[in-house]
């Protein structure tokens, strides 16, 4: 991403919606996993640090291509941040018990097929894979140029490049229906001729009800067909 970029990540990933939407439900993707976790491409770390307040039980490493990220990540998570990058992983086979890579297949410098090939090497059998993806072609903005996003997937689409790539068990459900609507307006009306992402701090009382409908929609009994995210989970055989 450009380098401002990885500065605006930095400030607002403790606190922004959006992102605590996102921990948490990697959080709950990983009920049940023990044993080493990997953060393939960690950003500046706040995946991480959560986890690591959250989920203590586990050995936790993160991966992240841009060095000024990974200092910063190492030294806000308290774990191991190994520059590398997600195409060629600088770890032996069969390393981990499960992975995460968050919102990074999407970027333009990743090779989708060869990242997952990877993921699938590193992997214990058994092992779970943990991939979220920005949703829908058709809602790529500035925001995506901006952090040099090259591609957003349905959810069929993504189960699909899992399967194709080894993995098997594979569910993707999409997350953040309920917001979708007010998605489309910022990214392809109100953002429209703007060169900047969305990562910025909110006002509180905003920032607070944008993550309740994230949190009911959460609870909810019932998956939504539609949101501005993908989420899979998968297990190598």
């Amino acid at each position: 991403m450009e380098p401002a970029e990885y500065a605006l990540m930095d400030v607002a990933e403790d606190r922004m919606w959006w992102y605590r939407a996102l921990r948490r439900r990697v959080i709950d993707a990983l009920t049940g996993v023990r044993g080493d976790v990997l953060d393939a491409g960690c950003g500046t770390g706040g995946l991480l640090a959560n986890l690591r307040a959250e989920r203590p039980d586990l050995h936790l490493v993160g991966v992240e291509w841009a060095n000024p990220a990974a200092r910063r990540a190492a030294a806000k998570s308290g774990t191991p941040v190994v520059r590398g990058s997600v195409n060629a992983l600088p770890f032996a086979e069969a390393s981990f018990n499960a992975a995460i890579t968050a919102d990074v297949l999407c970027h333009r410098a990743v090779e989708p097929e060869t990242a997952l090939s990877e993921l699938h090497r590193v992997l214990r059998p058994g092992g779970q894979l943990i991939v979220n993806m920005p949703a829908y072609a058709w809602l790529l903005s500035a925001h995506d140029h901006q952090v040099h996003n090259a591609r957003r997937h349905t959810a069929n689409q993504l189960a699909a490049l899992l399967r194709q790539s080894g993995f098997r068990q594979v569910r993707a459900r999409y997350w953040n229906g309920l917001l979708l609507p007010l998605v489309v307006v910022q990214r392809k009306v109100l953002a429209r001729g703007r060169a900047a992402s969305d990562v910025a701090p909110f006002p509180p009382w905003l920032d607070a009800m944008l993550h309740a409908a994230t949190e009911f929609e959460r609870h909810l009994r019932f998956r939504l067909p539609v949101g501005s995210s993908v989420l899979a989970i998968a297990e190598r055989p």
